[in-house]
């Protein structure tokens, strides 16, 4: 599969805000006249025959895409499909982190989409035809998985693949075949760190010089992201996207957060606090519209991720940057004695105690007031350390319970430290 040079990726990075938003009103004109009326999930929602958009305001008054929308009684096919299914070539599922898994279905020409659009996060890790690449997955539906595999390949890297194997076997991979890069989730990156310490395995003079880390807040808060470099002697390149959406965030020359790249999506941020437009830093739910994907398209599709977008951030890359990366997710935040609260902006506190091996947070509520409780693995004399702290941090008194090593679940992808029961 052939992929565009560098050179035309930096071109769209330096366009200017004005040049960006007429890319946007021509690219999404495109997609609207591509997808309708075959695509019976916006002919309805939009109406068949919207015609073309004079301008990105009217984009703003078409109605938003809820993820609920998306669910069809159709063997769990997502509605939003243009083609039959016979058009299809590639089939995903969502991880199922929130409510239950849906068939996102690809064509070969959004598949080489997602390939292309892959290419700014390997900008990103400076990744070239000399890396050897570790695909520390159990490859199943998700399509993170695959469309990281494809697009390395594209690039002319070695990809090594890992799927089927446990953790140590992994981590013997990884040293036999002199990985130069990891992608893993960046629990995962901690996890074969603490297998490596357990069975004295050298990592910190490994081959491994750069891990690629998505599916998870952490690659761009600084105390996990020290944490993994510190154990593996390497740097951590962050990355973001959705099944629904596609591969929208790369990480920042400056590491402060993620780029969303714009050649391939619109982006809008609806205030927290107001629902209106947001402004600059201010904390916002993300809207993305995917440009290039034309057999299951998102339109103004609410993500559910809470992130600060900066505008003219990063005198090298006008895309707007995402302060942080993304924050947490709109359902997690809880309201603690009237402060917002994110799981991870409590992980960002716990994993700046090196003795904190695991942790867990339960979230409960008591006459209509959300309740705090962390579980941690650590030393004896750590629990007092971190409560304090967080009472620092977040201003809040929150019950911090020490658990027996080894007690709290471990994870190979997506970490599910965060259990809600507040709805139970």
């Amino acid at each position: 599969m052939k992929i565009q040079p560098a050179a035309v990726r930096r071109q769209f990075e330096a366009l200017s805000r004005s040049e960006i938003e007429s890319h946007h009103l021509a690219r999404l004109n495109a997609l609207l006249s591509e997808i309708l009326p075959a695509n019976q999930f916006y002919a309805k929602k939009l109406g068949a025959n919207i015609g073309r958009l004079e301008s990105l305001e009217q984009l703003r008054e078409l109605p938003f895409t809820e993820k609920d929308e998306l669910a069809s009684p159709n063997r769990d096919l997502a509605a939003n499909h243009t083609f039959p299914v016979e058009r299809y070539s590639r089939f995903h599922r969502t991880s199922g982190t929130k409510g239950k898994p849906m068939v996102v279905l690809d064509t070969a020409d959004d598949w080489h989409w997602w390939i292309e659009t892959w290419q700014f996060v390997l900008d990103a890790a400076e990744l070239t035809t000399s890396d050897r690449v570790a695909m520390a997955f159990s490859f199943g539906p998700f399509i993170g998985f695959w469309t990281a595999n494809d697009a390395i390949a594209a690039r002319g890297a070695l990809v090594i693949p890992g799927g089927g194997m446990d953790t140590l076997s992994r981590l013997d991979l990884i040293r036999s075949a002199e990985a130069t890069v990891i992608c893993c989730t960046p629990t995962y990156a901690m996890r074969l760190a603490e297998v490596a310490i357990e069975n004295n395995i050298d990592i910190v003079n490994s081959s491994v010089d750069r891990i690629i880390v998505a599916g998870e807040p952490g690659g761009s808060i600084p105390s996990i992201r020290d944490r993994i470099e510190s154990a593996w002697n390497a740097r951590v390149i962050d990355h973001s996207g959705a099944t629904e959406v596609g591969p929208w965030g790369f990480a920042d020359r400056q590491r402060l957060g993620l780029h969303i790249a714009e050649n391939e999506f619109i982006a809008e941020f609806l205030s927290v606090d107001s629902g209106e437009p947001a402004k600059d830093g201010e904390l916002s739910q993300l809207v993305l519209t995917s440009l290039g994907r034309v057999g299951c398209p998102v339109i103004r599709y609410r993500t559910g991720d809470l992130v600060r977008p900066r505008w003219n951030a990063d005198p090298r890359c006008n895309f707007v940057l995402l302060e942080g990366g993304v924050l947490g997710r709109a359902d997690d935040m809880m309201i603690i004695r009237g402060v917002n609260v994110f799981p991870s902006s409590i992980e960002q506190i716990l994993r700046t105690f090196p003795s904190v091996a695991e942790y867990r947070i339960t979230a409960t509520r008591e006459r209509e007031m959300d309740q705090l409780h962390i579980e941690i693995e650590a030393g004896p004399g750590d629990v007092d350390d971190v409560a304090a702290e967080l009472k620092v941090r977040l201003g809040l008194n929150v019950a911090v319970t020490l658990v027996d090593e080894g007690t709290l679940p471990r994870f190979e992808a997506k970490g599910k430290r965060f259990v809600d029961q507040r709805d139970s």
